[in-house]
């Protein structure tokens, strides 16, 4: 597979709700068609974003097959399997249906803590077992524990099915050891919107992202112009989104981004315990940054 379909922009999908709490698929049709006629490069399902710790594994099977159904093939899926328990994610693999989907991305072992040696033989475990391609996913501030560039430059080289990592550390000397000692080919994503634009002009390849559900063009199109070297022009549409993409992020993810949806009258703000509404006062923030920004998509 060429590995340059994962450049640009992913959609870190989120999942409708109905007002009690049942999935809403036409809410989730309507985005995967908004996002693709906006012209993302990629879609996310079952990623941290969609709640999927709230869903059963039936419902997670079913919104994963909806979401590859509707694609249809139209551009690239990537499905979340991750975990803090290897044989249980090898299990999920095993019993997968990878029709229509195009690589998996997996998110450190979390709450366990893990040391490099248990990180690295994680992953190869799981990228021995996977029938697509592997996306790491670092992101030290939800799993409480880093996955260093070492141990990931150590995956990427030691298995061809590893191609890239969705990196939310935060950490720009990490990034940059990422992407100067990378091998050839392999991919390093942005997991942190206000941070693509830096990332990328220090060399990375683009982001897997939370605001583009909201505004797919403005933001995929950020990354385009930013990949083709247009700062500027990339510049306006960053400065136009950074107001919104703070705020979504003060109150927790994905019960800003939902907020922001529903302003734009795109699903309900409805999500699962143990997660809630954002407050008031940053809902209010979302209202008028939604509202400040002249890029209807």
């Amino acid at each position: 597979m060429n590995n340059d379909i994962f450049k640009g922009t992913g959609v870190a999908l989120i999942t409708p709700f109905h007002k009690y709490g049942t999935i809403d698929f036409v809410a989730l049709e309507r985005l995967i068609e908004f996002h693709i006629n906006n012209q993302v490069e990629f879609l996310v399902a079952l990623g941290t974003t969609s709640e999927y710790p709230t869903l059963s594994e039936d419902e997670q099977m079913a919104v994963l097959d909806f979401v590859v159904q509707k694609v249809d093939r139209r551009i690239p899926v990537v499905a979340g399997i991750g975990g803090n328990n290897t044989n249980a994610v090898v299990d999920k693999i095993k019993k997968m249906n990878f029709n229509g989907i195009d690589a998996i991305l997996s998110v450190t072992p979390y709450y366990n803590k893990p040391q490099p040696k248990g990180q690295y033989l994680h992953f190869k475990t799981i990228a021995t077992e996977s029938p697509v391609p592997v996306i790491l996913y670092n992101v030290p501030g939800r799993t409480g524990s880093n996955m260093s560039a070492e141990t990931i430059l150590r995956l990427a080289s030691d298995f061809e099915n590893i191609i890239g990592v969705k990196e939310a550390s935060g950490d720009f000397d990490q990034i940059m050891s990422l992407i100067k000692d990378r091998p050839e080919g392999f991919l390093v994503l942005s997991g942190e919107d206000a941070l693509t634009l830096p990332m990328i002009a220090a060399g990375s390849d683009g982001v897997i992202s939370v605001v583009a559900n909201a505004y797919p063009y403005a933001y995929s199109e950020m990354v385009r112009l930013a990949l083709k070297g247009d700062m500027e022009a990339a510049r306006k549409y960053h400065y136009e989104l950074y107001d919104l993409i703070k705020a979504i992020f003060s109150d927790g993810n994905p019960s800003g981004i939902k907020a922001a949806l529903e302003v734009k009258n795109k699903c309900l703000n409805t999500l699962r315990l143990p997660l809630a509404k954002v407050n008031k006062a940053v809902n209010i923030q979302i209202k008028r940054a939604v509202e400040s920004i002249s890029h209807e998509n």
